[in-house]
């Protein structure tokens, strides 16, 4: 089973859950991710494990109440269980001794790339983080971070916590300033992936990131997470999720994650108005 062993709302929306998986924690490595049901009637979601503890065989996952499935499994709490939940899926992230690495997160994107920084940092590296969030109230995962770099920088696009800007800006003063950087890891939403890429290109410094698109089955069958990466088609859930940046087009990929927003809006609202009725008349 796959209990909810603890829940924290770190963040408006967003929550930490440790969840009892001891056959994923066993095998997680760093950069996979799982794919759940909160409820039997749930869809699919997927998630990146933030942390395995495989002697208490439990993961870690920071959701975002965004979307109908995971406000459901925000819902839930301590000694609910989850529906199912397979994993880990995709391919681990490149963990070596690089050198200089800087990790730059916006959003959940930072719980994304935690593991990976963590992971890296036990091989040797220098970890530069740069983590972003809309104001002070979103900042999230601070102290997991501080613990394992060598240097945090936090920024708010309002200026109520750290530096005032985005972390594209961070990255951008710290490549022109001539600081030594081996590896740059991006994760977050895709826009400001591509300005990551957009920056690091020019200076020829290896980018990966974690892409995150329409995923539904997560074992390539579907075709949904499909992605042109150097000009080729792969499929983010058994090619990735991460990639050479410099390789991913951007473009395409941001058109096919809104492509079925207005079907999501729809859905949702079917969703509430079910809700209602069962709410006001009765009935399973």
């Amino acid at each position: 089973m796959f209990e909810i062993i603890r829940k924290k709302k770190i963040a408006p929306d967003i929550y930490y859950l440790e969840v009892s998986a001891s056959l994923v924690a066993a095998k997680f490595q760093a950069g996979q991710f799982i794919v759940l049901r909160p409820t039997a009637a749930s869809e699919r979601v997927p998630l990146t494990i933030m942390r395995a503890d495989k002697d208490k065989g439990s993961i870690s996952l920071v959701v975002k109440a965004v979307g109908l499935s995971t406000r459901e499994l925000c819902g839930l709490g301590p000694d609910d269980v989850i529906a199912d939940l397979l994993g880990p899926l995709g391919n681990p992230s490149e963990i070596s001794l690089f050198g200089t690495v800087v990790v730059v997160g916006g959003g959940v994107g930072s719980a994304v790339a935690f593991a990976v920084a963590e992971a890296l940092k036990k091989n040797g590296n220098t970890i530069i983080t740069i983590s972003g969030a809309r104001d002070r109230d979103f900042v999230i995962l601070e102290d997991e971070f501080s613990a394992i770099s060598d240097q945090l920088i936090i920024t708010t696009d309002d200026g109520s916590y750290g530096k005032k800007g985005f972390v594209t800006h961070e990255l951008a003063e710290l490549v022109q300033s001539g600081k030594h950087i081996d590896r740059v890891i991006a994760a977050g939403p895709l826009p400001m992936m591509k300005l990551v890429v957009d920056i690091t290109r020019p200076y020829s410094i290896p980018t990966i990131v974690s892409l995150n698109p329409i995923m539904v089955d997560g074992i390539g069958m579907c075709g949904g997470c499909r992605a042109l990466v150097g000009g080729k088609i792969r499929f983010v859930c058994v090619d990735g999720p991460e990639f050479n940046g410099h390789l991913v087009d951007f473009e395409s990929l941001m058109r096919r994650n809104v492509a079925y927003r207005n079907i999501e809006q729809r859905k949702e609202e079917e969703c509430k108005l079910d809700t209602h009725i069962r709410e006001e008349f009765g009935g399973d």
